[in-house]
């Protein structure tokens, strides 16, 4: 048994079938997987390596601007920068800068792109995994460094001010948005139908050559046996899920996961907050990735009011004494078929 989503918008699909057959090229970009599949049309061949290489650009940009990981990279010049510097940045990275600070606002900092060092701190960022808690004194001194606020942006001169000591990563919405730029590409070479994925994140268009549109199967915790599987048909939309079962460590019985609320500087408790898995439907990827991430941070009560407030398609899992518990906005809901 299982439940089958259908976006709203899959009535705008083509009547007509796509003649040709189903390619998948995949590799490997900041630290992950990616694939996609598309629909090789017979009347207007795309080569895989001709695709491979249309993608590998796309996810070498997003590298180049945004990783933390490579010392050269825009973010990382900016984040070694001097105090009230003024920095011009490029258009992508200005974008997923301007748009990870509008979301920390409208979440009340529960998304935060400057909480790099407090990850980096509790063991889950490019420094290495901790086996045992940072001190008290250590995360207060760190939690001081961020603050999304301390951040000011030039629109017009596409510029932004390092204030001192920032340190900003995109590791919360920068595979969204790289998912994005994969399916902009493609769309403008000609490929209409298609299935990107990047370290999970997805997006789908189009049908393929039976009909169908791409099926994609909902992540779901380990051991959620209580849970009834569900796919979605993925058409113009994309999905995130952000899981607090992925990443942690243990310490005296007790479990740091790996999603840090910015407000705290600690990891989310689950003692208070049970949310274990969160999976947002959107048309943008980024949003989709970064709102994943705010919604783990903000609990269920929080989450389900934003997304009610804003037509977000939500689906949240709790863990509970009995097993697992959902819950969905009427977004949502209004898929279920």
């Amino acid at each position: 048994m299982r439940r089958v989503f259908i976006p709203q918008n899959l009535q705008s699909l083509p009547a007509q079938l796509p003649i040709g057959e189903i390619s998948t090229v995949s590799g490997h970009s900041m630290g992950t997987t990616w694939s996609v599949r598309y629909v090789n049309l017979a009347f207007k061949q795309h080569s895989e390596d001709e695709v491979s290489v249309l993608i590998e650009r796309e996810l070498d940009l997003v590298v180049a601007q945004m990783s933390t990981w490579q010392v050269d990279s825009n973010l990382s010049r900016f984040n070694r920068a001097e105090a009230s510097t003024w920095h011009a940045i490029p258009r992508p990275f200005f974008d997923v800068l301007d748009c990870a600070l509008k979301l920390a606002a409208e979440t009340d900092g529960a998304f935060d792109p400057t909480i790099g060092p407090i990850v980096n701190l509790w063991g889950f960022g490019p420094e290495g995994v901790n086996i045992s808690p940072p001190g008290a004194e250590a995360i207060k001194a760190k939690h001081a460094e961020c603050g999304w606020q301390k951040l000011v942006l030039d629109d017009e001169g596409m510029r932004v001010m390092q204030p001192g000591g920032v340190y900003v990563d995109f590791s919360g919405i920068a595979k969204g948005y790289s998912v994005d730029r994969i399916a902009q590409a493609l769309d403008a070479a000609g490929i209409q139908q298609f299935l990107v994925e990047v370290g999970g994140e997805l997006y789908g268009a189009g049908i393929k050559p039976d009909g169908l549109p791409w099926w994609v199967a909902l992540e779901t915790p380990p051991d959620s046996t209580s849970i009834i599987a569900s796919v979605v048909a993925m058409h113009g939309v994309a999905i995130a899920t952000s899981g607090n079962y992925r990443r942690y460590f243990e310490h005296l019985d007790r479990r740091y996961a790996h999603t840090i609320d910015p407000r705290t500087g600690y990891p989310v408790d689950l003692a208070t907050n049970a949310l274990v898995s969160v999976t947002v439907l959107h048309a943008k990827c980024m949003l989709a990735d970064a709102l994943a991430t705010a919604f783990t941070v903000m609990g269920t009560e929080a989450a389900l009011a934003y997304a009610e407030h804003n037509n977000i398609a939500v689906l949240l899992i709790e863990q509970t004494s009995d097993g697992f518990e959902e819950h969905v906005s009427s977004q949502w809901m209004a898929m279920l078929q």
